[in-house]
C-alpha cells in the first residue's frame, strides 16, 4: 500500500486554501515559512485572536478560541510560536472564564455562519489545547497559570467527557513539563478508550469516531503508551488506504457548507501527508 503523493498534491493546488498550499510546500519540499507566515497573519485580528474561518466550522470574521488554536498549530508545526504569544495570551485573558477555562464559541459569533454543534459555553476542552501549546513555548501571561491549573483539576475528574475532551487532554498530557506527572494521569485515561484504540464522537456521524492515530498522532509521545504498535500501524495502513479517486482525504464529520467541505478536506489531506510522514509512511 502506498499514496499517490503527486494526485494529493494536485489535489491541495486544485481545491485547499492558500495557506495550506504553502503549508505543503514547507511539508515536501522544504519551501521556507514565510510565505506561510503571511499566508496565516491574514487570520489575526487587532485583539490578538484569529477568526475569519480560519476553524472551517466558524466563518465569521471575530477572533474564535477554535481558530486561535489552529493559529497556534500551525506555528508549533514551523516552529515559529513566539511570535504572536503574548498577544494571544492576553486576549485568552479576556475571553476566559474566571477559573482560565475558556469557552468553545465565543458569543460574538452570534450572527456569524457556524456547525450545528458549535454553541456558546463556559471552559471547554480547547483549554487543554492551547494552554498546551503556550505552556510549551514558556508564555509567560496571566492567564496560562490559571488555565495550567484548570486543566489539571479537570483533569482529576475526567471520568467520560468524550472523544475530543480526552484528544486535547492527551495533547496537554503530551506537552506539559510535568512529565512524571503526565505519565500518571494517562494511565488513569485508559479505561476511555475501546478495545481497538479509538473513541466514539458522541452526537456525531453514524461511524464517526477518533482512532489511535488521532489520539496520538506523534511518535513517541506519551499517549502513545496507551496504544499497542499493532493499533498504530493498523491506523496508519487505513489512512493510507483512505485516499480517494481525486488525490484528496475526506472527513467524517458533518458537511454543511460548500467552503467548509472543501477547506475541510484540503486540511485534512495536508494532515494525512503530515501524519504519515512523521510516522515513517512518507518519504
Amino acid at each position: 500500500m502506498s499514496v499517490d503523493l503527486p494526485a494529493a498534491e494536485r489535489f491541495i493546488y486544485t481545491s485547499a486554501r492558500l495557506l495550506d498550499r504553502h503549508r505543503m510546500a514547507v511539508l515536501l519540499h522544504e519551501a521556507p515559512i514565510d510565505p506561510v507566515l503571511r499566508a496565516l497573519s491574514a487570520y489575526r485580528n487587532p485583539d490578538g485572536g484569529y477568526g475569519h474561518a480560519l476553524e472551517p466550522d466558524a466563518r465569521g470574521p471575530v477572533s474564535e478560541t477554535t481558530s486561535t488554536l489552529h493559529a497556534l498549530e500551525v506555528l508549533e508545526e514551523l516552529d515559529a510560536l513566539g511570535d504572536p504569544l503574548a498577544d494571544v495570551g492576553r486576549w485568552l485573558a479576556v475571553v476566559a472564564e474566571p477559573d482560565g477555562g475558556v469557552p468553545f464559541v465565543l458569543p460574538t459569533s452570534e450572527g456569524y455562519p457556524l456547525a450545528a454543534w458549535m454553541v456558546p459555553d463556559g471552559g471547554s476542552h480547547l483549554t487543554f489545547g492551547l494552554a498546551a501549546l503556550l505552556g510549551r513555548a514558556g508564555a509567560e501571561t496571566t492567564w496560562l497559570d490559571r488555565a495550567t491549573q484548570w486543566c489539571w483539576q479537570r483533569l482529576g475528574h475526567f471520568e467520560d467527557s468524550g472523544a475530543y475532551w480526552l484528544k486535547y487532554a492527551l495533547d496537554f498530557l503530551d506537552r506539559t513539563a510535568d512529565a512524571d506527572r503526565a505519565f500518571e494521569v494517562i494511565e488513569t485515561l485508559r479505561p476511555l478508550i475501546g478495545e481497538d484504540g479509538s473513541v466514539p464522537v458522541p452526537g456525531g456521524t453514524a461511524d464517526e469516531a477518533l482512532t489511535a492515530l488521532t489520539l496520538s498522532p506523534r511518535p513517541g509521545a506519551r499517549s502513545r503508551v496507551l496504544f499497542t504498535d499493532e493499533q498504530i500501524d493498523g491506523c496508519l495502513d487505513e489512512l493510507e488506504a483512505g485516499q480517494q479517486d481525486d488525490g484528496g482525504w475526506t472527513f467524517d464529520w458533518a458537511a454543511w457548507s460548500p467552503a467548509q467541505f472543501d477547506e475541510w478536506r484540503g486540511l485534512v489531506t495536508l494532515r494525512a501527508l503530515q501524519t504519515l510522514r512523521a510516522n515513517g509512511r512518507l518519504h
